[in-house]
């Protein structure tokens, strides 16, 4: 099934868009899902400058690619997160840091993430793929001991800070994709029920699948995109390694980093490493999904030069053509 097949800018948010862009269409990409990162896209001149936003896509049509989706996962995480501290001062830039007090953080990631929804509409893209954040990941392994009443204290508390920003992404007719990942309010099958119970469901907040933090986990990717087929509104194409138990390690990560071999899993470019892409995709045709396939690349053993190259010709040995009729159809017999 023919898809565009698009490049994450996100792990490339050190060279400018239009350096990303050259890369991405001498090798062979469709598009990019622009990240709201370095000097990629800012959606507070998007949402009120119309030449920025011409400018930026003039460097896509230069290079004969689109832009499908938008990405702002940064700001996003510091919604709901609890606590805010020095990792967020590194990601969220200055305007959203401002003097560092962590509900003012909060409250201005929020106010960007409604821009970003105004920013994708006046770029012409009807998704943004994002992180949401969680007041309560950090209490995933539940000790010193913790309540059902701060666990869903945490619920409410996204779907508080939440639905104001899916107003805006309603009343702008764009959806929000959350990358269903540990440290988000939702990280696997059931937390990902929670979570958009707590929203009510709302027909705007989707879901971006990615397999890379499912395998790791032991979730298995494709009954993800099964049980939540209406809600995969985004596709991330990353991989993942995990090791042969050995005794030492476990999928915590023993606090070492991503590319020193005795560490559990790791990231690694895609198509290098255990996730089942023929099925997974064999699962997004069956659901329906038409739409982009992103290549988000990241692998600490490689160079990104290497691998997104690789990548992208990977990714479309997997992207046939669908047949027009069972195989089985032929066998019916007429008299001649």
């Amino acid at each position: 099934m023919t898809r565009p097949v698009t490049l994450f800018t996100g792990q490339w948010a050190d060279l400018p868009l239009e350096e990303v862009a050259k890369l991405a269409s001498n090798w062979g990409y469709d598009g990019l899902e622009i990240a709201c990162s370095g000097e990629h896209f800012d959606v507070h001149r998007a949402a009120v400058d119309e030449k920025y936003v011409a400018e930026r896509l003039s460097i896509l049509e230069k290079y004969n690619l689109k832009v499908y989706a938008i990405s702002n996962h940064l700001k996003g995480q510091a919604v709901c997160d609890n606590p805010i501290d020095f990792r967020h001062k590194d990601i969220v830039g200055p305007k959203v840091w401002g003097d560092g007090e962590p509900e003012g953080v909060r409250q201005r990631a929020s106010e960007e993430m409604k821009l970003t929804a105004i920013a994708a509409r006046k770029l012409g893209v009807e998704t943004v793929v994002g992180f949401t954040g969680s007041s309560i990941w950090q209490y995933f392994a539940m000790f010193p001991p913790v309540s059902k009443e701060v666990i869903e204290a945490g619920y409410e508390d996204f779907a508080k800070r939440w639905n104001p920003i899916m107003d805006v992404f309603d009343s702008e007719g764009v959806r929000f994709a959350l990358e269903v990942h540990p440290s988000e309010i939702a990280y696997d099958y059931y937390t990902t029920i929670r979570a958009l119970k707590a929203i009510d469901n709302r027909p705007a907040f989707g879901l971006n699948w990615d397999p890379s933090h499912m395998h790791w986990q032991d979730i298995d990717p494709v009954n993800f995109i099964l049980d939540f087929a209406d809600r995969i509104y985004h596709v991330d194409c990353k991989d993942t390694f995990v090791r042969p138990a050995d005794g030492r390690v476990g999928r915590l990560g023993s606090h070492l980093g991503w590319d020193d071999p005795r560490r559990g899993w790791t990231f690694v470019s895609t198509g290098r490493g255990q996730i089942d892409w023929e099925s997974s995709f064999r699962a997004l045709n069956f659901i329906g999904y038409e739409g982009p396939i992103s290549v988000e690349w990241e692998d600490a053993g490689m160079d990104r030069l290497h691998g997104a190259a690789e990548a992208v010709g990977f990714i479309r040995s997997l992207l046939w053509k669908l047949p027009d009729k069972s195989f089985d159809s032929v066998f019916k017999q007429e008299d001649l």
